[in-house]
Protein backbone atom coordinates (compact mmCIF):
# COMPACT_ATOMS: atom_id res chain seq x y z
CA UNK A 1 0.00 0.00 0.00
CA UNK A 2 0.91 3.27 -1.11
CA UNK A 3 -0.11 6.04 1.46
CA UNK A 4 0.73 9.64 1.24
CA UNK A 5 2.00 12.16 4.08
CA UNK A 6 0.33 15.62 3.85
CA UNK A 7 2.45 18.06 6.37
CA UNK A 8 0.13 21.52 6.45
CA UNK A 9 1.83 22.78 9.81
CA UNK A 10 -0.05 22.50 13.31
CA UNK A 11 2.02 21.59 16.39
CA UNK A 12 3.13 17.84 15.25
CA UNK A 13 5.42 19.73 12.98
CA UNK A 14 6.60 22.57 15.52
CA UNK A 15 10.09 23.78 16.24
CA UNK A 16 11.82 26.41 18.20
CA UNK A 17 10.44 28.93 20.83
CA UNK A 18 8.00 30.16 20.18
CA UNK A 19 7.25 26.91 18.76
CA UNK A 20 6.23 27.62 14.74
CA UNK A 21 6.04 25.00 11.71
CA UNK A 22 8.54 23.50 10.34
CA UNK A 23 8.66 23.43 6.49
CA UNK A 24 7.27 20.83 4.54
CA UNK A 25 10.77 19.71 2.97
CA UNK A 26 12.27 19.93 6.19
CA UNK A 27 9.89 18.05 8.11
CA UNK A 28 9.95 15.27 5.36
CA UNK A 29 13.60 14.90 5.80
CA UNK A 30 13.42 14.63 9.33
CA UNK A 31 10.94 11.74 9.05
CA UNK A 32 12.71 10.15 6.30
CA UNK A 33 15.25 9.88 8.42
CA UNK A 34 14.31 8.74 11.66
CA UNK A 35 10.76 8.00 11.80
CA UNK A 36 10.79 5.82 8.68
CA UNK A 37 12.67 2.66 9.61
CA UNK A 38 10.50 2.08 12.53
CA UNK A 39 6.96 2.45 10.21
CA UNK A 40 8.19 0.65 7.48
CA UNK A 41 9.20 -2.67 10.03
CA UNK A 42 6.11 -2.33 11.75
CA UNK A 43 4.31 -2.34 8.08
CA UNK A 44 7.00 -3.97 5.49
CA UNK A 45 4.36 -3.85 2.48
CA UNK A 46 3.85 0.42 3.21
CA UNK A 47 5.16 2.69 1.17
CA UNK A 48 5.59 6.13 2.30
CA UNK A 49 5.87 9.43 0.18
CA UNK A 50 5.75 13.12 1.92
CA UNK A 51 3.96 15.18 -0.79
CA UNK A 52 6.05 19.01 -0.37
CA UNK A 53 4.49 20.71 -2.77
CA UNK A 54 1.52 22.35 -0.69
CA UNK A 55 2.15 26.16 -0.12
CA UNK A 56 -0.03 28.27 2.09
CA UNK A 57 0.23 31.93 0.09
CA UNK A 58 0.35 33.53 3.84
CA UNK A 59 3.33 31.76 5.03
CA UNK A 60 7.12 32.14 4.54
CA UNK A 61 7.52 28.25 5.44
CA UNK A 62 4.49 26.94 2.99
CA UNK A 63 2.98 25.54 6.28
CA UNK A 64 1.06 27.07 8.59
CA UNK A 65 0.09 27.50 12.51
CA UNK A 66 -4.00 25.92 12.36
CA UNK A 67 -5.01 29.15 14.25
CA UNK A 68 -4.13 31.15 10.71
CA UNK A 69 -5.98 29.01 8.48
CA UNK A 70 -8.84 30.26 6.35
CA UNK A 71 -12.03 28.82 4.53
CA UNK A 72 -8.89 28.99 0.98
CA UNK A 73 -7.02 27.12 2.79
CA UNK A 74 -9.14 23.76 2.95
CA UNK A 75 -9.75 24.14 -1.10
CA UNK A 76 -5.73 24.02 -1.26
CA UNK A 77 -5.25 20.94 0.66
CA UNK A 78 -8.64 19.41 -1.26
CA UNK A 79 -6.86 20.01 -4.77
CA UNK A 80 -3.64 18.69 -3.40
CA UNK A 81 -5.43 14.93 -3.03
CA UNK A 82 -7.69 15.45 -6.09
CA UNK A 83 -4.56 16.13 -8.21
CA UNK A 84 -2.88 13.04 -6.88
CA UNK A 85 -5.77 11.04 -5.98
CA UNK A 86 -5.17 7.59 -7.96
CA UNK A 87 -1.51 8.13 -7.53
CA UNK A 88 -1.66 6.99 -3.69
CA UNK A 89 -4.14 4.27 -2.08
CA UNK A 90 -4.50 6.80 1.02
CA UNK A 91 -3.59 9.81 3.14
CA UNK A 92 -2.50 11.35 6.07
CA UNK A 93 -2.58 14.53 6.54
CA UNK A 94 -0.84 16.54 9.57
CA UNK A 95 -2.41 19.04 11.16
CA UNK A 96 -2.72 21.85 13.74
CA UNK A 97 -5.13 20.91 16.57
CA UNK A 98 -6.64 24.59 16.42
CA UNK A 99 -9.16 24.45 13.46
CA UNK A 100 -8.81 20.66 12.71
CA UNK A 101 -12.14 20.46 13.33
CA UNK A 102 -13.00 22.62 10.60
CA UNK A 103 -10.50 20.99 7.87
CA UNK A 104 -12.37 17.95 9.17
CA UNK A 105 -15.48 18.80 8.30
CA UNK A 106 -14.62 20.47 5.01
CA UNK A 107 -12.70 17.84 3.13
CA UNK A 108 -16.18 14.89 2.75
CA UNK A 109 -17.63 18.09 1.34
CA UNK A 110 -15.18 18.99 -1.07
CA UNK A 111 -14.23 15.81 -2.09
CA UNK A 112 -17.92 14.71 -2.75
CA UNK A 113 -20.48 16.24 -5.48
CA UNK A 114 -24.28 15.92 -4.70
CA UNK A 115 -27.46 16.42 -6.73
CA UNK A 116 -29.97 18.92 -5.71
CA UNK A 117 -31.81 15.75 -3.77
CA UNK A 118 -28.82 15.28 -1.91
CA UNK A 119 -27.68 12.02 -3.50
CA UNK A 120 -24.21 11.38 -4.24
CA UNK A 121 -22.66 12.27 -7.75
CA UNK A 122 -19.35 11.92 -6.71
CA UNK A 123 -17.43 9.69 -3.92
CA UNK A 124 -14.65 9.20 -1.76
CA UNK A 125 -13.34 5.44 -2.32
CA UNK A 126 -9.97 5.74 -0.61
CA UNK A 127 -9.27 6.88 3.05
CA UNK A 128 -8.04 10.51 4.58
CA UNK A 129 -6.58 10.35 7.94
CA UNK A 130 -6.08 13.41 9.52
CA UNK A 131 -4.10 14.31 12.74
CA UNK A 132 -2.08 16.16 14.91
CA UNK A 133 -0.51 16.47 18.48
CA UNK A 134 -0.25 18.14 21.65
CA UNK A 135 3.39 18.42 21.90
CA UNK A 136 5.72 18.99 18.50
CA UNK A 137 7.10 15.80 16.97
CA UNK A 138 10.72 16.60 17.49
CA UNK A 139 12.66 18.51 19.36
CA UNK A 140 15.58 20.88 18.56
CA UNK A 141 19.07 20.23 20.25
CA UNK A 142 21.79 22.94 21.15
CA UNK A 143 23.66 22.10 18.12
CA UNK A 144 20.49 22.35 15.36
CA UNK A 145 19.82 18.38 15.67
CA UNK A 146 16.19 17.32 15.11
CA UNK A 147 15.37 14.46 17.61
CA UNK A 148 12.21 12.56 18.89
CA UNK A 149 10.26 14.42 21.24
CA UNK A 150 10.34 11.97 24.27
CA UNK A 151 7.30 12.55 25.91
CA UNK A 152 5.48 14.10 23.14
CA UNK A 153 1.92 12.16 21.37
CA UNK A 154 3.00 13.23 17.62
CA UNK A 155 4.40 9.58 17.06
CA UNK A 156 1.84 7.38 18.68
CA UNK A 157 -0.69 9.58 17.04
CA UNK A 158 1.03 9.67 13.42
CA UNK A 159 1.33 5.74 13.42
CA UNK A 160 -1.57 5.26 14.49
CA UNK A 161 -2.87 7.51 11.59
CA UNK A 162 -0.81 5.52 9.25
CA UNK A 163 -2.32 2.40 10.46
CA UNK A 164 -6.20 3.31 10.22
CA UNK A 165 -5.41 4.47 6.62
CA UNK A 166 -4.70 0.92 6.23
CA UNK A 167 -8.14 -0.21 7.39
CA UNK A 168 -10.00 -0.33 4.83
CA UNK A 169 -11.63 3.01 5.76
CA UNK A 170 -13.46 4.98 2.83
CA UNK A 171 -13.67 8.40 3.51
CA UNK A 172 -12.23 10.85 6.06
CA UNK A 173 -11.54 10.16 9.50
CA UNK A 174 -9.78 11.65 12.38
CA UNK A 175 -7.32 10.19 14.46
CA UNK A 176 -6.06 11.04 17.70
CA UNK A 177 -5.10 9.34 21.03
CA UNK A 178 -5.48 5.67 19.96
CA UNK A 179 -8.67 6.36 18.53
CA UNK A 180 -10.11 6.94 15.41
CA UNK A 181 -12.99 9.27 15.04
CA UNK A 182 -15.68 10.15 12.01
CA UNK A 183 -14.04 13.67 10.89
CA UNK A 184 -17.00 15.96 10.19
CA UNK A 185 -18.12 14.98 14.38
CA UNK A 186 -15.37 15.83 16.24
CA UNK A 187 -14.70 18.77 18.20
CA UNK A 188 -11.57 19.82 20.18
CA UNK A 189 -12.00 18.56 23.65
CA UNK A 190 -8.96 19.26 25.95
CA UNK A 191 -6.19 21.83 25.80
CA UNK A 192 -3.63 20.11 27.25
CA UNK A 193 -4.72 16.20 27.34
CA UNK A 194 -3.54 13.86 24.85
CA UNK A 195 -7.09 12.85 24.54
CA UNK A 196 -8.06 16.26 22.55
CA UNK A 197 -10.66 15.21 20.03
CA UNK A 198 -13.37 13.39 20.41
CA UNK A 199 -17.07 13.11 18.84
CA UNK A 200 -19.89 13.71 21.96
CA UNK A 201 -22.37 12.66 19.46
CA UNK A 202 -21.03 10.13 17.58
CA UNK A 203 -19.18 6.76 18.56
CA UNK A 204 -15.71 6.14 17.26
CA UNK A 205 -15.05 4.50 14.58
CA UNK A 206 -12.01 1.94 15.94
CA UNK A 207 -10.11 1.59 19.13
CA UNK A 208 -6.43 1.27 18.54
CA UNK A 209 -4.63 -0.58 21.23
CA UNK A 210 -2.54 -3.76 21.34
CA UNK A 211 -5.38 -5.27 18.68
CA UNK A 212 -7.26 -2.58 17.22
CA UNK A 213 -11.23 -2.94 17.68
CA UNK A 214 -12.86 -1.39 14.25
CA UNK A 215 -16.38 -0.54 14.23
CA UNK A 216 -17.28 -1.19 10.67
CA UNK A 217 -21.34 -0.64 11.37
CA UNK A 218 -20.45 2.96 11.63
CA UNK A 219 -17.98 3.61 9.14
CA UNK A 220 -18.67 6.19 5.95
CA UNK A 221 -20.75 3.73 3.30
CA UNK A 222 -18.71 3.48 0.25
CA UNK A 223 -19.82 4.42 -2.96
CA UNK A 224 -23.55 3.69 -4.05
CA UNK A 225 -21.89 2.75 -7.56
CA UNK A 226 -18.35 2.19 -9.20
CA UNK A 227 -20.40 5.22 -11.63
CA UNK A 228 -19.95 8.01 -9.11
CA UNK A 229 -16.72 6.53 -7.44
CA UNK A 230 -13.29 9.22 -7.54
CA UNK A 231 -11.82 6.22 -9.09
CA UNK A 232 -13.31 7.36 -12.45
CA UNK A 233 -11.87 10.25 -14.30
CA UNK A 234 -14.77 11.89 -14.97
CA UNK A 235 -15.99 12.11 -11.66
CA UNK A 236 -13.06 13.72 -10.65
CA UNK A 237 -12.82 16.12 -13.67
CA UNK A 238 -16.09 17.45 -12.80
CA UNK A 239 -15.32 17.50 -8.87
CA UNK A 240 -12.15 19.69 -9.78
CA UNK A 241 -14.82 22.34 -11.61
CA UNK A 242 -17.07 22.27 -8.73
CA UNK A 243 -13.94 22.80 -6.11
CA UNK A 244 -12.46 25.72 -8.53
CA UNK A 245 -15.64 27.18 -7.92
CA UNK A 246 -16.25 27.05 -4.54
CA UNK A 247 -12.66 28.20 -3.77
CA UNK A 248 -13.76 31.21 -6.00
CA UNK A 249 -17.24 31.68 -4.51
CA UNK A 250 -16.25 31.54 -0.37
CA UNK A 251 -15.03 34.71 -0.40
CA UNK A 252 -18.05 36.50 -1.60
CA UNK A 253 -20.47 34.09 0.79
CA UNK A 254 -19.19 35.12 4.74
CA UNK A 255 -20.85 32.79 7.30
CA UNK A 256 -20.34 33.93 10.86
CA UNK A 257 -20.90 32.30 14.65
CA UNK A 258 -23.03 34.69 16.96
CA UNK A 259 -22.90 32.91 20.57
CA UNK A 260 -26.11 34.04 22.89
CA UNK A 261 -24.96 35.47 26.15
CA UNK A 262 -27.27 37.26 29.01
CA UNK A 263 -26.89 40.79 27.44
CA UNK A 264 -29.11 44.00 28.51
CA UNK A 265 -32.14 44.23 26.68
CA UNK A 266 -35.09 46.69 26.82
CA UNK A 267 -38.69 45.48 25.70
CA UNK A 268 -39.94 48.90 26.25
CA UNK A 269 -37.76 50.55 24.25
CA UNK A 270 -37.75 47.60 21.56
CA UNK A 271 -33.82 47.11 21.89
CA UNK A 272 -31.28 44.70 22.58
CA UNK A 273 -27.23 44.43 22.61
CA UNK A 274 -27.18 41.18 20.77
CA UNK A 275 -29.95 42.12 18.36
CA UNK A 276 -27.73 45.45 17.15
CA UNK A 277 -24.96 43.45 17.28
CA UNK A 278 -26.68 40.66 14.78
CA UNK A 279 -27.78 44.00 12.71
CA UNK A 280 -23.65 44.86 12.27
CA UNK A 281 -22.82 41.53 10.89
CA UNK A 282 -25.67 42.11 8.40
CA UNK A 283 -24.39 45.46 7.52
CA UNK A 284 -21.15 43.93 6.74
CA UNK A 285 -22.65 41.21 4.31
CA UNK A 286 -22.87 37.76 6.17
CA UNK A 287 -24.60 35.47 3.65
CA UNK A 288 -25.11 33.04 6.53
CA UNK A 289 -25.21 32.93 10.73
CA UNK A 290 -24.90 30.04 12.91
CA UNK A 291 -26.74 31.32 16.56
CA UNK A 292 -24.95 29.20 19.67
CA UNK A 293 -27.81 29.05 21.68
CA UNK A 294 -28.37 27.70 25.19
CA UNK A 295 -29.19 24.36 25.89
CA UNK A 296 -31.49 22.91 23.72
CA UNK A 297 -31.03 25.64 21.26
CA UNK A 298 -32.79 28.94 23.18
CA UNK A 299 -32.27 31.99 22.22
CA UNK A 300 -33.34 35.41 23.75
CA UNK A 301 -35.81 36.62 21.52
CA UNK A 302 -35.41 40.37 23.54
CA UNK A 303 -39.05 40.31 24.94
CA UNK A 304 -39.96 37.65 27.34
CA UNK A 305 -44.03 37.79 27.27
CA UNK A 306 -44.01 37.90 23.25
CA UNK A 307 -41.01 37.02 21.62
CA UNK A 308 -42.07 38.68 17.89
CA UNK A 309 -42.23 42.13 19.49
CA UNK A 310 -38.64 41.11 20.48
CA UNK A 311 -35.14 43.02 19.04
CA UNK A 312 -33.55 39.87 18.31
CA UNK A 313 -36.66 38.72 16.50
CA UNK A 314 -37.37 41.35 13.97
CA UNK A 315 -33.53 41.35 13.79
CA UNK A 316 -33.96 37.87 12.42
CA UNK A 317 -37.11 38.83 10.20
CA UNK A 318 -35.12 41.41 8.55
CA UNK A 319 -31.88 38.40 8.12
CA UNK A 320 -34.72 36.41 6.57
CA UNK A 321 -35.95 39.29 4.00
CA UNK A 322 -32.47 39.68 3.03
CA UNK A 323 -31.72 36.03 2.01
CA UNK A 324 -29.33 35.01 4.73
CA UNK A 325 -29.26 32.01 5.63
CA UNK A 326 -29.58 31.52 9.64
CA UNK A 327 -29.34 27.91 11.54
CA UNK A 328 -29.80 27.30 15.26
CA UNK A 329 -26.80 25.57 16.77
CA UNK A 330 -26.18 24.72 20.82
CA UNK A 331 -23.24 26.16 22.95
CA UNK A 332 -23.29 22.20 25.19
CA UNK A 333 -21.15 20.10 23.96
CA UNK A 334 -22.79 16.97 23.56
CA UNK A 335 -26.79 16.48 22.25
CA UNK A 336 -28.92 18.35 19.58
CA UNK A 337 -31.59 21.01 19.06
CA UNK A 338 -34.82 20.67 20.03
CA UNK A 339 -35.88 23.73 18.46
CA UNK A 340 -39.69 23.28 19.93
CA UNK A 341 -38.91 22.02 23.56
CA UNK A 342 -39.08 25.58 24.74
CA UNK A 343 -40.95 28.70 24.37
CA UNK A 344 -37.36 30.43 24.62
CA UNK A 345 -36.86 28.55 21.10
CA UNK A 346 -39.45 27.68 19.76
CA UNK A 347 -40.25 31.24 18.05
CA UNK A 348 -36.75 30.58 15.98
CA UNK A 349 -38.97 28.86 13.79
CA UNK A 350 -41.19 31.90 12.88
CA UNK A 351 -38.08 33.72 11.82
CA UNK A 352 -37.01 30.78 9.14
CA UNK A 353 -34.03 29.72 11.54
CA UNK A 354 -32.87 26.44 10.21
CA UNK A 355 -32.79 22.99 12.59
CA UNK A 356 -29.02 21.52 12.29
CA UNK A 357 -30.21 18.10 14.60
CA UNK A 358 -26.66 17.47 16.09
CA UNK A 359 -24.03 19.26 13.88
CA UNK A 360 -21.63 20.52 15.77
CA UNK A 361 -21.32 24.94 15.58
CA UNK A 362 -18.03 24.26 13.80
CA UNK A 363 -19.73 21.42 11.20
CA UNK A 364 -22.58 23.71 10.61
CA UNK A 365 -20.36 26.73 9.62
CA UNK A 366 -18.28 24.49 7.43
CA UNK A 367 -21.53 22.94 5.94
CA UNK A 368 -23.38 26.24 5.28
CA UNK A 369 -20.09 28.30 3.94
CA UNK A 370 -19.49 25.14 1.22
CA UNK A 371 -23.37 24.57 0.28
CA UNK A 372 -23.53 28.78 -0.02
CA UNK A 373 -20.72 28.98 -2.30
CA UNK A 374 -21.64 25.60 -4.30
CA UNK A 375 -25.14 27.50 -4.65
CA UNK A 376 -24.12 29.22 -8.13
CA UNK A 377 -21.80 26.34 -9.64
CA UNK A 378 -24.79 24.34 -9.50
CA UNK A 379 -27.99 26.60 -10.37
CA UNK A 380 -29.13 26.08 -6.82
CA UNK A 381 -32.25 27.94 -5.06
CA UNK A 382 -31.56 29.20 -1.96
CA UNK A 383 -34.60 26.63 -0.67
CA UNK A 384 -32.75 24.02 -2.05
CA UNK A 385 -29.39 24.89 0.21
CA UNK A 386 -31.56 25.27 2.90
CA UNK A 387 -32.90 21.56 2.10
CA UNK A 388 -29.32 19.85 1.73
CA UNK A 389 -27.98 21.74 4.91
CA UNK A 390 -30.71 20.19 6.90
CA UNK A 391 -30.05 16.81 5.20
CA UNK A 392 -27.40 14.42 6.33
CA UNK A 393 -24.87 14.36 3.40
CA UNK A 394 -22.13 12.28 5.08
CA UNK A 395 -22.81 11.09 8.51
CA UNK A 396 -22.08 14.82 9.64
CA UNK A 397 -25.38 14.69 11.55
CA UNK A 398 -28.48 12.45 12.32
CA UNK A 399 -30.23 11.84 9.90
CA UNK A 400 -33.95 13.15 10.78
CA UNK A 401 -35.91 12.54 7.33
CA UNK A 402 -33.96 8.97 5.59
CA UNK A 403 -32.90 5.73 6.47
CA UNK A 404 -29.95 4.26 4.36
CA UNK A 405 -29.63 0.44 4.03
CA UNK A 406 -26.28 0.77 4.04
CA UNK A 407 -25.83 2.66 7.31
CA UNK A 408 -28.69 3.32 9.09
CA UNK A 409 -31.41 0.41 7.61
CA UNK A 410 -33.61 0.55 10.77
CA UNK A 411 -36.61 2.61 12.57
CA UNK A 412 -36.68 1.08 16.63
CA UNK A 413 -40.36 1.00 17.96
CA UNK A 414 -40.45 4.95 19.05
CA UNK A 415 -38.33 6.37 16.32
CA UNK A 416 -39.52 8.47 13.74
CA UNK A 417 -38.77 10.23 10.68
CA UNK A 418 -39.19 13.72 10.41
CA UNK A 419 -39.90 16.10 7.50
CA UNK A 420 -37.44 19.27 7.33
CA UNK A 421 -39.91 21.69 8.43
CA UNK A 422 -41.68 19.50 11.03
CA UNK A 423 -44.93 19.33 9.16
CA UNK A 424 -45.05 15.60 9.42
CA UNK A 425 -43.40 12.46 10.68
CA UNK A 426 -43.65 8.89 10.27
CA UNK A 427 -43.30 7.03 13.41
CA UNK A 428 -42.56 3.12 14.04
CA UNK A 429 -45.57 3.54 17.11
CA UNK A 430 -44.22 0.81 19.52
CA UNK A 431 -48.67 -0.61 19.65
CA UNK A 432 -49.65 0.55 16.06
CA UNK A 433 -46.52 0.38 14.06
CA UNK A 434 -45.72 2.41 11.22
CA UNK A 435 -47.79 5.44 10.61
CA UNK A 436 -47.31 8.94 8.86
CA UNK A 437 -48.79 11.95 10.70
CA UNK A 438 -49.18 16.18 9.55
CA UNK A 439 -48.83 18.18 12.47
CA UNK A 440 -50.78 21.34 10.82
CA UNK A 441 -49.73 24.38 13.04
CA UNK A 442 -51.72 25.26 16.15
CA UNK A 443 -54.24 22.43 15.69
CA UNK A 444 -54.25 18.20 16.59
CA UNK A 445 -52.03 16.01 14.51
CA UNK A 446 -53.77 13.79 11.71
CA UNK A 447 -53.27 10.13 10.79
CA UNK A 448 -52.13 10.38 7.10
CA UNK A 449 -51.40 6.75 6.35
CA UNK A 450 -50.36 3.00 8.05
CA UNK A 451 -48.96 0.50 6.91
CA UNK A 452 -51.19 -2.20 9.15
CA UNK A 453 -54.67 -2.74 9.12
CA UNK A 454 -56.39 -3.28 12.51
CA UNK A 455 -56.62 -7.14 11.58
CA UNK A 456 -53.09 -7.33 11.62
CA UNK A 457 -52.39 -5.29 14.42
CA UNK A 458 -54.24 -7.71 16.16
CA UNK A 459 -52.43 -10.89 15.23
CA UNK A 460 -49.09 -8.50 15.60
CA UNK A 461 -46.81 -9.46 18.02
CA UNK A 462 -45.52 -5.76 18.92
CA UNK A 463 -43.56 -3.69 19.49
CA UNK A 464 -41.83 -4.14 15.87
CA UNK A 465 -39.04 -3.44 14.09
CA UNK A 466 -38.75 -1.16 10.37
CA UNK A 467 -36.07 -2.81 8.14
CA UNK A 468 -35.08 -1.55 5.02
CA UNK A 469 -32.85 -3.46 2.90
CA UNK A 470 -30.38 -2.87 0.57
CA UNK A 471 -32.55 -3.80 -2.42
CA UNK A 472 -35.35 -1.71 -0.94
CA UNK A 473 -37.35 -3.97 0.29
CA UNK A 474 -39.38 -2.58 3.21
CA UNK A 475 -40.06 -4.90 6.63
CA UNK A 476 -41.86 -4.53 9.49
CA UNK A 477 -40.96 -7.47 11.73
CA UNK A 478 -41.80 -8.70 16.01
CA UNK A 479 -39.28 -9.85 18.29
CA UNK A 480 -38.56 -13.61 16.69
CA UNK A 481 -37.99 -11.98 13.28
CA UNK A 482 -41.17 -13.24 12.02
CA UNK A 483 -41.96 -10.81 8.69
CA UNK A 484 -46.14 -8.89 9.56
CA UNK A 485 -45.96 -6.75 6.90
CA UNK A 486 -43.39 -5.98 3.87
CA UNK A 487 -43.23 -3.96 0.40
CA UNK A 488 -41.03 -5.81 -1.93
CA UNK A 489 -37.89 -4.28 -3.43
CA UNK A 490 -36.19 -4.16 -6.84
CA UNK A 491 -32.69 -3.95 -8.39
CA UNK A 492 -31.10 -1.56 -6.05
CA UNK A 493 -28.54 -2.41 -4.04
CA UNK A 494 -28.35 0.81 -1.93
CA UNK A 495 -31.65 1.61 -0.96
CA UNK A 496 -32.99 5.01 0.84
CA UNK A 497 -36.12 5.81 2.82
CA UNK A 498 -36.72 9.45 2.45
CA UNK A 499 -39.99 11.68 3.88
CA UNK A 500 -39.99 14.03 1.64
CA UNK A 501 -41.97 17.45 0.96
CA UNK A 502 -44.02 19.20 3.07
CA UNK A 503 -47.67 18.62 4.78
CA UNK A 504 -48.01 22.24 4.81
CA UNK A 505 -47.46 23.00 1.68
CA UNK A 506 -48.90 19.92 0.12
CA UNK A 507 -46.01 17.76 -1.35
CA UNK A 508 -45.02 15.55 1.29
CA UNK A 509 -44.28 12.12 -0.21
CA UNK A 510 -42.91 8.85 1.64
CA UNK A 511 -40.40 6.79 -1.25
CA UNK A 512 -37.36 4.52 -1.41
CA UNK A 513 -34.79 5.96 -3.79
CA UNK A 514 -32.07 4.11 -5.05
CA UNK A 515 -28.72 5.99 -3.85
CA UNK A 516 -27.11 4.89 -6.59
CA UNK A 517 -28.71 6.69 -9.34
CA UNK A 518 -30.72 9.01 -7.32
CA UNK A 519 -33.79 8.17 -8.96
CA UNK A 520 -36.88 7.19 -7.00
CA UNK A 521 -38.22 3.97 -6.97
CA UNK A 522 -41.45 3.42 -5.07
CA UNK A 523 -43.74 5.07 -3.00
CA UNK A 524 -45.54 4.61 0.32
CA UNK A 525 -47.45 7.48 0.48
CA UNK A 526 -49.03 9.24 -1.57
CA UNK A 527 -50.68 5.49 -2.60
Amino acid sequence: MHLAILNTGGTISCVGQPLAPMGAAAFAQACMAQLNPALLAQHPDLQLSYLTGLAFPDSASGTLDSTNLQPRDWCLIAEVILRHYTDYDGWVILHGTDTLDATAAALPLLLSRFSAEGFALAALSRPIILTGSQLPLWQQAADGQLLLHPYSDALQNLSGAVAAAQSGLTGVGVFFNRQLWPASRVRKVHTEHFAAFAAPNAPALAQYGIQPQLHAAYWPAAPASPAISLEQPAVRQALCAQLAAVQAGLPQVPVTLFSAFPATFNPALGQAWLAEMFRAGLALGVKGVVLQGYGAGNFPSGHVQQPAAGAMYQALQQAQAQGVVVVGSTQTPQGGVMQHSYAAGAWQAEVGVLNPADLTPMAALVKLSLLLAMQAHHGWSLATVKRLFQQNLLGEMHSVNRLDSRSQPSLLPGQALTALDGSAECVNHPQHGLQLWQHPPGQPRQLLWQALSSNTLAQARRPLRLTLQRNGTLQLSDGQGLSVWQRSGCATQAAVLSLDGSASEGNLALCVYDAASGQWVWQLYPE
